[in-house]
Formats: C-alpha cells, sequence, structure tokens
C-alpha cells in the first residue's frame, strides 16, 4: 500500500505558496502522491497544475472534484490541460458531491445520481483520451473533441464511490475509487471486493483504491478525535457519509480518522493495506507541530 498526502484546505486555510510547499515536502519525503480536494476555497485542478508544475518528482491528483457544476467537455479540458502542466502525472479523481450541496448552493438536480454518474463517465473516458464524442443521454449531451497537445498519456479517473451501485460503477467504467471518511471494516467487506468483481467482469484491471481520511500523531487522542467530530461534523449527517459509517459501525468521522501515538497510527495504517487498499491518503490533522509530527511518521512508514 503506497502513502500518499493530502494538500491544501482540507488540512487548513492555506496560500498558494504554502500548499506549494506542502507538495515540496510530500515529493522531498517520498510521499507516493499529492491529492487536492474541492472544497469551497481554491479549485483543486488549478492549485494541483501550479503546484505540480513547479514540483516535478511526484504524482499529483484531485480527491475529489465534484462533476454536477462541470459540463464534462469542460472538465475533459480543465483536465488535460493540468495533465499537460504536470507532464503526465495527474489522476483525476471525480464524485457526484454531497446532494444538500449541490442542489442547495447551486439548484442542480440530484437524482439518479449513478445513472447521471454513468452518462458523464461515458463522455468523459473518450474525451481524455482524445476521442470525439456525439452522445445525447437522459441527463447528459455531448457532442466534439478536446484537443490539448501535450497531455497524453489519459489521467487515470478514479471515482468517488461508497454506496453498492457507485462502487460497481467505479469498476466497470473507472480505474477505481477514491473515499473519503471510510473505515477499513467497510472498505474490506463492502467496497474492495465489490470494485474489485466489477472490474473484473468489465475486463479491466484490478482498480485503484485510495482510502483518505485524517491523520494525526498526538499524545491526546481525546482532544483531536473531539476536534474532528466538530470539523467534519456534517459527514455525520449526510446521507452520502452516514450510511458508509454505519457499515464501519461508528457514529461519526472522529471514530474512522486514525488518530493516536506513532505506534497506534502505524497499526490503523497496516488494517487499510489488509482490507485491500493500494493507497492511503493521508490528510495531516490539527495544528502546525501536529502536522508536523504526522507528516514525519507517514513518511517514514511511506519509505
Amino acid at each position: 500500500m503506497r502513502i500518499g498526502l493530502a494538500v491544501g484546505d482540507v488540512r487548513g486555510p492555506s496560500t498558494l505558496d504554502a500548499v506549494v510547499d506542502q507538495v515540496r515536502v510530500a515529493a522531498d519525503a517520498g510521499f507516493a502522491t499529492a491529492w487536492s480536494s474541492q472544497a469551497l476555497g481554491w479549485d483543486a485542478l488549478t492549485t494541483i497544475a501550479v503546484a505540480g508544475a513547479t514540483v516535478t518528482d511526484i504524482a499529483v491528483g484531485t480527491a475529489v472534484v465534484p462533476v454536477p457544476q462541470r459540463h464534462p467537455m469542460m472538465l475533459a479540458g480543465q483536465a488535460l490541460t493540468v495533465q499537460a502542466a504536470v507532464t503526465g502525472r495527474l489522476t483525476l479523481g471525480v464524485g457526484a458531491g454531497i446532494g444538500a450541496m449541490v442542489s442547495g448552493m447551486f439548484g442542480l438536480p440530484t437524482d439518479r445520481p449513478v445513472q447521471r454518474m454513468r452518462e458523464y463517465l461515458t463522455v468523459l473516458g473518450p474525451l481524455l483520451r482524445g476521442e470525439s464524442v456525439d452522445y445525447r443521454g437522459e441527463t447528459v449531451t455531448a457532442v466534439g473533441a478536446v484537443t490539448v497537445p501535450g497531455s497524453v498519456p489519459a489521467p487515470s479517473v478514479l471515482v468517488a464511490a461508497m454506496g453498492p451501485r457507485m462502487v460497481r460503477l467505479a469498476g466497470e467504467l473507472a480505474d477505481g475509487t477514491a473515499t473519503w471518511m471510510t473505515g477499513p471494516k467497510a472498505l474490506g467487506e463492502h467496497i474492495v471486493p465489490a470494485i474489485t468483481k466489477a472490474a473484473a467482469n468489465a475486463g479491466k484491471p484490478a482498480p485503484r483504491v485510495v482510502a483518505g481520511l485524517p491523520v494525526c500523531v498526538t499524545d491526546t487522542a481525546d482532544d483531536v478525535r473531539a476536534r474532528i467530530a466538530e470539523q467534519f461534523a456534517l459527514a455525520a449527517q449526510v446521507p452520502e457519509y452516514r450510511a458508509t459509517l454505519d457499515r464501519e459501525g461508528v457514529t461519526g468521522p472522529e471514530d474512522v480518522a486514525v488518530v493516536g501515538s506513532e505506534t497506534e497510527v502505524a497499526r490503523a495504517l497496516s488494517r487499510f493495506h489488509d482490507a485491500g487498499v493500494t493507497e492511503f491518503m493521508a490528510a495531516p490533522y490539527g495544528t502546525a507541530d501536529e502536522q508536523n509530527r504526522t507528516v514525519d511518521l507517514l513518511a517514514e512508514l511511506a519509505r
């Protein structure tokens, strides 16, 4: 199991220079990938283009970019631009977004998320490979092609998938999945077997499974878990995460976050390896000192 490092907003407010520094630290420490998530601040793809063009010796990825606000032809053009900027090191993680935010903030429909994602991926894949599309589905219409010189190979595509139908879709039409706030039990008993079977049935290689969680090496675990519970309270409430937390048998995100001493954190990460995760995306959590201590341990484990 490889270990990647989350950068940017998920670790707290940061300037663009600070994000570039986080990517540089990740590269120097030997992490597999620097991952940028789309929240309500920095644009994930633009950020990763700037950082990845500056720091050239680490893979970069998004985990994830919500797609309802982005037509697939527009996202393909943006992703291929980033791929050219980072000389072929991009993994494009996409997701359906949190329904309450997609509808409440953007006024966009959230019904039939699996059908919408299926049609979206049906168009996105060929576009990323430089092919022309002529598709008129129930939720997506796309006609044309996107040409960005220097953007080969096509980026690997991961889908944020936790529910059974979305997991199967990710195995069928994408290269794997990227999860967030999902523990080793839900991964090992539900997600990994289902996506592996779906990929095999579709004649595809074994899927990538990227599992993302807050990580904090600390001597005050109870305090850190209380802070995580407050900061990520939304994850315990919305259906997209609530169902996965229930499969794990826990109350909230504080229960799946990886928190504890160096020994406890290392032991916890081994459970994700045993669950079949191919890359763990660690989001260092807490104060600057807590994050530095966390990165130091993760760098040791990554080596």
